[in-house]
């Protein structure tokens, strides 16, 4: 369950995906079944969610570590650089990017 608060005692991942109409469903697709098999059975994995744009053009991947090492070692592994490959064929770009959270609302 993803919980938002500017505690600092989870690190914040956004990745932003630029794609098309026509691969935007593929690589949606391959993020999920990134997550399913793989990238939520790893340590320090809390949470994340995909959401997509009404032009299915951007997709936007926020997601949750204990440690961001976590994260670091989730993208090192042999299984998730195949997997960012992958990914990579069905975008124009990706970049995740380390966030701490600053203020929330509501």
């Amino acid at each position: 369950m993803q919980t938002i608060t500017n505690d600092h005692s989870i690190q914040t991942v956004i990745t932003t995906f630029e794609t098309s109409p026509g691969t935007c469903q593929d690589l949606l697709d391959a993020l999920t079944d990134a997550y399913a098999e793989f990238i939520s059975k790893q340590p320090g994995f809390v949470a994340a969610s995909l959401h997509v744009n009404d032009a299915q053009t951007r997709i936007a991947n926020y997601s949750q570590w204990k440690r961001r090492e976590d994260f670091q070692a989730m993208l090192r592994s042999d299984e998730m650089r195949t997997r960012n490959r992958k990914i990579n064929e069905l975008c124009r770009s990706f970049e995740p990017v380390m966030y701490d959270v600053a203020e929330t609302f509501g």
